[in-house]
């Protein structure tokens, strides 16, 4: 069930009024019940592995702070192993066995493995990470494990970060559960403000440069020159207004019903180093590679000095390539960042002497461009179907198009637009990206969410009125789209 369907208008309301109208202790059962239901209607066989990573985890946990030695280090690591082998199987199985084939016909070997016919699960790799931080919390003594098996299944499937984060800790999550929440005016109308506001960078921004961005990755030896650069500019607003748009509508719909979900964007595009971009985008993400990932590596190996520091980002980076895909394309992809954050570590003191000679204005300015269009560019192995298609990309950006009119007949050839939506696809495009960047460029200093609740009810609903008729003019809801974030 998509955010920006139909279903989901019906759905969410639905949940929303039985969890207020039910008593406290049969709020669980309700939201457990309905996060069932949402998950199965994308493949509903597919819920048993979901069960099976619940189970494995729930009783390592119990069994972990009940036991001592090399005992409790057997059962973290089983229940470690276990959760990610089904990971493995579904997600890097068929990789695995494509990239040992390919080894077997270069040695000459008579020999190759099977191909199997798998569906990856929704959501697996983040309901995975969500299920591992919370045994490794557990195991480092950080968190109490959760004894209510209802609780805990509720933990990891509910259903508004079920499919595509953000990516919780037991410690923020599982105790909201156990708390009893009254029906907050304030938190209700805020939580439908983010939701309308994911759902415009959804089906109003995203949805509509898809149309433009997918027929040229789709089969970019056809083009060059300026439809790649608009493409690669176009991929890069849609990826964030996608993502940081179902992250808004998971927030919101949480927030409706009193739960408060981590922030998992603040203005990735304004960053003035990588460091700071992975700080600021996918935060959940990014700050579990940190906790379980880098930061042991890099302690490990505190004595190697810088080397250490490169090692653990390499390695941190070469996991994140592989969380988001079976592909080389994501092992490049994660490298690139990791070399690129590697190679910011030890230019950091020539970059803060730059900063004394240029105005600050001035550096900041190119710190950000750069970091965009550096960001931009790593994105094409992030999009491109193949290393091929990405390396054709980037050796064509900047060559003319050999076809004069190629840029102007593109709607046309590809037969995606007619004369009528294509101009509300301008005029949408257009009105979606100014309004973006102004928001943008304000929100450090104004709080939208608190203005517009501060003003009186006859200010406040023609502006809810206003947005309501600009997603349903400008959004995209027949030809919707699933979240790009989905197929992770």
């Amino acid at each position: 069930m998509l955010f920006n369907s139909w279903a989901f208008c019906v759905f969410f309301p639905i949940v929303t009024i039985l969890y207020f109208a039910v008593p406290h202790r049969f709020r669980w059962p309700i939201l457990l019940s309905a996060s069932c239901f949402f998950y199965m209607s994308f493949v509903p066989k597919y819920i048993l592995i979901l069960a099976a990573t619940i189970i494995v985890d729930y009783f390592a946990a119990l069994w972990i702070v009940k036991t001592h030695g090399r005992v409790r280090q057997l059962l973290f690591f089983v229940s470690i192993v276990v959760t990610c082998l089904i990971l493995f199987f579904f997600k890097y199985f068929n990789f695995f066995v494509l990239n040992v084939n390919d080894v077997a016909k270069l040695l000459h070997w008579n020999y190759s493995l099977p191909v199997l016919e798998i569906i990856l699960p929704i959501g697996l790799s983040f309901h995975t990470f969500q299920s591992l931080s919370y045994v490794i919390e557990v195991y480092r003594g950080n968190f109490k494990p959760e004894r209510h098996f209802g609780i805990y299944a509720l933990y990891v499937m509910f259903y508004p970060q079920l499919v595509a984060g953000p990516i919780e800790r037991p410690q923020n999550l599982l105790h909201q559960f156990h708390e009893k929440h009254d029906f907050n005016y304030q938190m209700f109308t805020s939580g439908l403000r983010l939701i309308a506001w994911g759902l415009f960078k959804k089906v109003v921004i995203a949805d509509r440069l898809a149309q433009f961005v997918n027929p040229i990755f789709d089969k970019p030896g056809t083009f060059a020159g300026l439809p790649l650069l608009l493409a690669t500019a176009f991929f890069t607003v849609q990826i964030y207004c996608d993502f940081s748009g179902y992250s808004d509508i998971a927030i919101g719909t949480a927030r409706t019903m009193g739960f408060t979900l981590m922030k998992n964007f603040d203005r990735p595009y304004t960053s003035k180093t990588l460091a700071e971009f992975w700080k600021r985008w996918h935060i959940s993400l990014s700050t579990w590679l940190r906790d379980y990932i880098y930061e042991p590596i890099s302690l490990h190996l505190r004595d190697w000095g810088k080397t250490g520091i490169i090692v653990a980002l390499m390695t941190t980076f070469l996991i994140s390539g592989l969380w988001h895909g079976a592909s080389w394309n994501f092992v490049f992809w994660g490298l690139l960042h990791g070399t690129a954050l590697s190679l910011e570590m030890l230019w950091a003191k020539p970059r803060k002497k730059l900063a004394k000679v240029l105005p600050s204005a001035l550096f900041d300015g190119l710190s950000i461009a750069f970091t965009f269009c550096f960001v931009s560019l790593t994105y094409i192995f992030f999009r491109a179907k193949t290393l091929g298609d990405a390396s054709y990309i980037l050796t064509h950006l900047f060559k003319p198009n050999q076809n004069a009119y190629q840029f102007l007949s593109l709607r046309k050839a590809h037969e995606f637009l007619s004369a009528r939506t294509d101009f509300y696809f301008c005029l949408g495009l257009m009105s979606a990206l100014l309004g973006l960047e102004f928001f943008m460029m304000l929100k450090p200093r104004l709080n939208f969410d608190v203005i517009i609740a501060d003003r009186p009810w006859w200010v406040r609903w023609p502006i809810y009125q206003g947005s309501v008729f600009a997603l349903v003019l400008f959004g995209i809801w027949f030809k919707k789209q699933d979240f790009i974030y989905f197929q992770f």
